[in-house]
């Protein structure tokens, strides 16, 4: 087991392939961890040195006391990378994983070579939402969310399966602090004027079937970075790592091929 020591935080972290490889950093969604990424990290071509981690307050890692800021975990993300001497990487994020992406690539080019934003936006909701979202989390906990959450998560099909069952343990089993912290930084996020100011390869991904992201919302955010490509999977959710992880790593691995990160023939 990985830790990153911080100073005023430890994160739990994984690193995945060559370690001389191409680097690429995996953000995972509010109420996931670095396990998100299980299904994909096989997919993706050799040659690759693959950073995952928990963010504050998931997972395995620390998890201080709410709320959490924006600037808070982009600099949660900066520190991890120089921790393990990672910079000009593709970063992929998705959901709340995809604000700190943003944050980081606006904040630090030098560390971002390339960006893919999942089922994510430049700003998720308004914080009216977010202040129903966190009244009802101090009401009935991370239990009276899991439900609702997975029927913005999954298609239908997806939510009668087995392993549905297991991603909503993993919902309620994260820490509650942790929740309710990035609740408050997704709130207090609005990155469209900084989004706008990146010129950069810029790929972004939604599922048909994501309630919490839809489409539309992300091919707004795509096209506020001119040249980047926007993609539609189809029957997916607002975790398409993990319901459709060959059509997710397929996406993920041309782009990796078109923006020379990595010197392969990808099919």
């Amino acid at each position: 087991m990985l830790m990153a020591d911080l100073g005023d935080l430890r994160l739990h972290y994984q690193l995945d392939g060559d370690p001389g490889g191409a680097p690429v950093v995996l953000i995972h969604a509010l109420g996931t961890d670095l396990r998100l990424w299980d299904a994909l990290v096989p997919l993706l071509p050799k040659g690759l040195r693959i950073l995952r981690y928990s963010l504050r307050g998931h997972g395995l890692s620390d998890a201080p006391p709410a709320p959490y800021s924006m600037g808070a975990l982009v600099r949660d993300a900066e520190r991890l990378m120089a921790h393990v001497g990672m910079r000009d990487a593709l970063v992929v994020g998705l959901s709340i994983g995809g604000l700190v992406a943003q944050g980081l690539a606006v904040k630090r080019l030098d560390l971002v070579r390339a960006l893919v934003v999942s089922n994510t936006a430049a700003k998720i909701g308004n914080p009216d939402v977010w202040a129903q979202r966190i009244a009802q989390l101090h009401e009935t906990g991370i239990e009276g969310l899991a439900d609702a959450t997975l029927e913005r998560w999954f298609a239908k099909a997806y939510r009668q399966s087995d392993a549905a069952r297991g991603w909503r343990n993993m919902v309620t089993r994260t820490p509650f602090e942790g929740y309710l912290g990035c609740c408050h930084a997704i709130s207090g996020t609005d990155f469209y004027t900084p989004t706008s100011g990146l010129r950069l390869p810029l790929l972004a991904i939604a599922g048909s079937e994501d309630g919490s992201t839809p489409p539309d919302l992300v091919r707004e955010t795509a096209e506020l970075v001119p040249g980047a490509r926007f993609e539609l999977i189809r029957g997916a959710g607002h975790l398409p790592c993990v319901d459709q992880p060959d059509a997710y790593a397929a996406l993920l691995s041309r782009f990796i091929k078109e923006t020379g990160h990595l010197e392969v023939n990808v099919e």
